[in-house]
């Protein structure tokens, strides 16, 4: 049974799909979020908002994550921990079960879209899915294809999504009932097991990080904005800030978090935004805060008080509780999600040590180094047995997503900060005096103050001092931060316990970095911290 009339120039059978429910072709998200709710799928908040929870797993599942060995582009993988690779075999035999699957659901959603804003590099992409809220997030997070672009929609790659579909690991090669599996040189992606949308949309990200490197283009996991005179870029991992502080009300939002950076500039890979609402505030994100109000907007994981409003400090289900919502929802930002070459390249960690500045100003060499390192910290509570900071570090500040070695995208990225003499940041949006287990996080007006001064220039004339252990540059003062914060050792009542902390650290990033300074320049391998004696 066919649904509607939106059915584009490739049908379901040229994925091999003879499905026998109804089928939804690219329906508006209005009608995807009452299907939804009409199934039990999700519900609706007091304010109309779409409301749909994950179960068991809710985030990534980077340990069932894998991408399929096979002749062609898949050769140029840096295999490893990160990049896990399945054989045919075990492909082939999901990919049956998968579709199977898919034949026999009552309902099936197809969204046509496009990844990539660029009209040049955009690449067509569909999903086809049992459920009607991921179609609405497929909605939401990736480039709409008009009415006309409908009709000759031709997808590049076509992700197959089921998630009530569970693996036997026995029986089929995996890791767990839950699967992510990536062919890049047959344009598939298949998905079982987990209803945690942010899979389709890193599915995608990651063939993308791997084929746009091969015309010269740079993928980035950042966020980005501009004011048309000055675009910048903001890359971090989860929870450092990169979301929030790329929506500025005085700069327009380009995405939240993943670009690509051409010879013409640089442009989203998406079309919505994916927001993280854990402690979400009208007074520190008011932007955001508003989405969640918005219909067309999917919250994930978010508890309801009594009155069906959203409890943002309640994770009793996860830390990592979402928002979906298309970037029109966002008012202040760039009407194509393209922008200049970007004058700040501003790299965020959320140091729960204690030791990094709120603000270092980083040379070229070193803005490689720190790409690479891509450090951010855990705190304790966030994760069973972490009951102290943890370092992490994630090369490129994405390395789940990036298939090739970290050197090809830092070469990329230096390349283009030298050609476009581009300034680069180090930004803690941690914590400073004694770190988290002494201290509160540093304010967030706090941070933006420093931001917005080295965006606007206003640092050009301040004193900077060289940090003898990092070796990057800190200011000595900035307008509306507080002078003693800027140096974190004069914040620490302990001054011999932060050298023990800091040369810890420092240690932590030498020992990660060693698994890299293989390919890299003298100059970058000299860029590292050096612990003091």
């Amino acid at each position: 049974m066919q649904d509607s009339s939106n059915r584009p120039l490739t049908p379901l059978s040229k994925h091999g799909l003879n499905p026998k429910g109804t089928i939804f072709w690219n329906t508006d998200w209005e009608d995807l979020h009452n299907i939804s709710v009409e199934k039990g799928e999700s519900k609706l908040t007091s304010e109309g908002v779409l409301l749909a929870t994950t179960g068991e797993r809710t985030g990534r599942s980077p340990n069932d994550r894998f991408i399929l060995d096979e002749p062609g582009l898949a050769q140029e993988v840096w295999w490893g921990d990160v990049n896990k690779s399945t054989d045919q075999k075990t492909f082939d035999h999901l990919l049956i079960l998968v579709k199977d699957h898919l034949e026999k659901s009552e309902s099936i959603f197809v969204k046509d879209a496009y990844c990539g804003a660029d009209p040049n590099y955009r690449m067509p992409v569909r999903l086809v899915s049992e459920k009607a809220w991921h179609a609405a997030f497929m909605h939401n997070m990736f480039i709409r294809a008009s009415k006309d672009e409908l009709e000759t929609h031709k997808p590049e790659f076509t992700i197959l999504h089921a998630p009530d579909f569970r693996a036997n690991p026995e029986r089929d090669g995996t890791n767990s009932e839950v699967f992510v599996m990536i062919s890049i040189d047959k344009g598939i992606v298949i998905i079982g097991g987990t209803h945690y949308a942010g899979e389709i949309k890193k599915a995608i990200f990651t063939v993308m990080n791997h084929l746009l490197p091969v015309n010269g283009l740079l993928p980035m996991h950042c966020s980005a904005n501009t004011n048309e005179e000055n675009s910048a870029l903001f890359f971090g991992l989860s929870g450092t800030g990169k979301t929030t502080l790329s929506a500025d009300p005085n700069r327009a939002l380009v995405g939240d978090d993943e670009h690509g950076w051409s010879d013409e500039g640089i442009f989203n890979f998406e079309g919505g935004c994916y927001a993280k609402l854990i402690d979400l505030s009208e007074e520190n994100e008011p932007a955001i805060y508003a989405t969640t109000k918005m219909p067309g907007t999917i919250l994930e994981n978010i508890v309801l008080n009594a009155d069906g409003t959203p409890d943002f400090s309640n994770d009793s289900l996860t830390q990592n509780t979402r928002g979906s919502y298309p970037i029109e929802s966002i008012e202040n930002r760039t009407s194509n999600s393209m922008a200049g070459h970007p004058k700040d390249v501003v790299f965020l960690t959320c140091d729960a040590f204690g030791v990094l500045p709120p603000l270092s100003r980083l040379t070229p060499e070193q803005a490689a180094y720190h790409f690479i390192s891509g450090y951010t910290a855990k705190v304790a509570g966030t994760e069973v047995g972490i009951k102290e900071p943890v370092a992490t570090f994630s090369a490129c500040f994405g390395a789940p997503f990036m298939p090739r070695h970290p050197s090809v995208y830092a070469n990329l990225l230096s390349q283009k900060i030298k050609k476009h003499n581009s300034k680069c940041w180090l930004i803690n949006t941690g914590w400073v005096a004694g770190g988290a287990d002494a201290s509160s996080r540093i304010k967030i007006k706090w941070t933006r103050s420093l931001l917005n001064a080295a965006l606007n220039g206003d640092l050009d004339d301040v004193v900077f001092v060289k940090d003898e252990r990092f070796g990057f540059s800190v200011p000595t003062t900035c307008e509306g931060v507080p002078d003693s914060i800027l140096q974190p050792k004069q914040t620490w009542e302990n001054k011999e316990k932060f050298e023990n902390v800091a040369n810890l650290l420092a240690q932590m990033f030498i020992e990660n970095f060693s698994d890299f300074s293989e390919g890299c320049s003298e100059s970058v391998r000299n860029a590292g911290p050096k612990p003091l004696l």
